[in-house]
């Protein structure tokens, strides 16, 4: 499927690579070619993509950036943007596939149609015996491990005097003047950390190779779910007693119980904005699920929509996610311009697809190669939740932690 999409100038490639912990729908979701799209700049973006969505009632597939945040609220994104992603971006597709245990569907127009692009689908492949490695890329830290100590002692201040509780700060590493093969090196990560919403996601030369393992909000029906990601333990494949541990460990750490628990209340008050009064519910709390290169904490929130919300209803009281933000959003959001060095652009944003009917499911944009082939520049971002009782070391490492696959790519 992959290896077909790519053929296409616009295409979205989303791949649960067979979790089944996360309430997915389809073990791949793909859509090619664009019929029609949205391109726009954060302003009036979301009111646009609902008059685009009432036009266009088939399958739209897209992406959210995290500066749509400047349209949610009263804030501005003045640092640089070296892969250029806009803000909103959404497509109709000329081919809808969507695989689920071992039946592909595909919808292509008409019957005729479909069963050509099944035959070309199903002649297609790549060999994966040169799924080696990639090119060796050195890549650059925006922050130098001083200074992000530096700064994470500055949001530790800002938390002493009362301006927020939790942070998500973020740093970036790059390289650029490099060309790598986006469908290759997304195969690669895949293969190294084959993640639940992973996504391959291509979008006029701008490519999102994404191994995220977090949800941001599925719709189905009239129940609405999220589930945010804090806590990250590292995995220890070469001895089994050792990584039960480092699981047990991640479970009973009062720090990342503490983040979680916070992104859990924010996500609660964003869901209980859009749902029926006493519908909000946790489904589970501090759930701990494990991943090739880490251990997660991750937590189910669920709640009952209120009756006649469109798409952009939901999107303008729930995001940016509380994961990627803090608490109080608004707050945390300023402080996130104020330190971070570079746009964050699609980077904790979202990608995903909305169903005829209004139904949809989507990303959180974090373990993610961003690549723009015209300018040559290669980048990845990482960050993690800063608290009161945050060590600025321990951050640091968590960091590296959690681009080691990224990084084993590249080596």
């Amino acid at each position: 499927m992959l290896s077909w999409v790519n053929q296409f100038s616009t295409c979205c490639f989303l791949d649960n690579h067979q979790y089944q912990f996360n309430h997915h729908t389809y073990e791949c979701a793909a859509g090619a070619g664009a019929t029609s799209f949205i391109e726009l700049p954060a302003g009036t973006a979301l009111e646009q993509l609902q008059q685009f969505q009432q036009k266009h009632e088939g399958w739209l597939f897209g992406h959210l950036g995290y500066d749509l945040k400047n349209e949610v609220e009263d804030l501005v994104s003045a640092n640089p943007d070296h892969i250029r992603f806009p803000d909103l971006f959404f497509f109709s597709p000329q081919t809808v596939l969507l695989l689920n245990q071992n039946e592909l569907c595909i919808s292509a127009g008409n019957a005729e149609k479909a069963a050509q692009v099944f035959a070309a689908v199903s002649n297609t492949g790549i060999a994966q015996d040169q799924l080696s490695h990639a090119n060796h890329i050195v890549f650059q830290q925006r922050f130098s491990k001083q200074d992000y100590i530096e700064t994470i002692e500055k949001l530790r201040s800002h938390i002493l005097r009362g301006d927020c509780y939790e942070i998500n700060f973020c740093q970036e590493f790059f390289a650029e003047h490099v060309q790598i093969d986006p469908v290759f090196v997304y195969q690669l990560l895949s293969m190294v950390s084959p993640s639940p919403f992973a996504a391959f996601y291509k979008m006029n030369g701008k490519y999102l190779l994404c191994a995220s393992p977090e949800r941001y909000l599925k719709k189905e029906g009239d129940i609405i779910i999220s589930q945010p990601i804090k806590g990250t333990g590292k995995r220890d494949l070469s001895d089994t007693a050792a990584d039960e541990f480092n699981k047990e460990r991640l479970y009973n750490s009062s720090k990342d119980r503490s983040e979680n628990v916070m992104v859990v209340d924010l996500v609660r008050n964003d869901l209980s904005k859009i749902c029926v009064e006493g519908t909000v519910y946790v489904e589970e709390l501090f759930g701990i699920y494990s991943f090739p290169q880490v251990h997660q904490m991750i937590s189910t929130i669920g709640g009952t929509l209120q009756p006649g919300l469109s798409f952009t209803d939901i999107i303008k009281k729930t995001f940016p996610m509380g994961s990627m933000t803090g608490a109080p959003k608004k707050k945390v959001m300023e402080l996130i311009e104020k330190y971070e060095t570079v746009k964050r652009g699609i980077f904790s944003g979202a990608v995903g697809y909305i169903k005829p009917g209004g139904d949809f499911d989507f990303n959180v944009v974090i373990r993610s190669v961003l690549y723009n082939p015209d300018s040559q520049y290669l980048s990845y971002l990482v960050g993690s939740g800063i608290t009161f009782y945050s060590k600025a070391e321990e951050e640091y490492e968590e960091c590296l932690l959690k681009a080691a696959a990224i990084k084993k790519v590249f080596t």
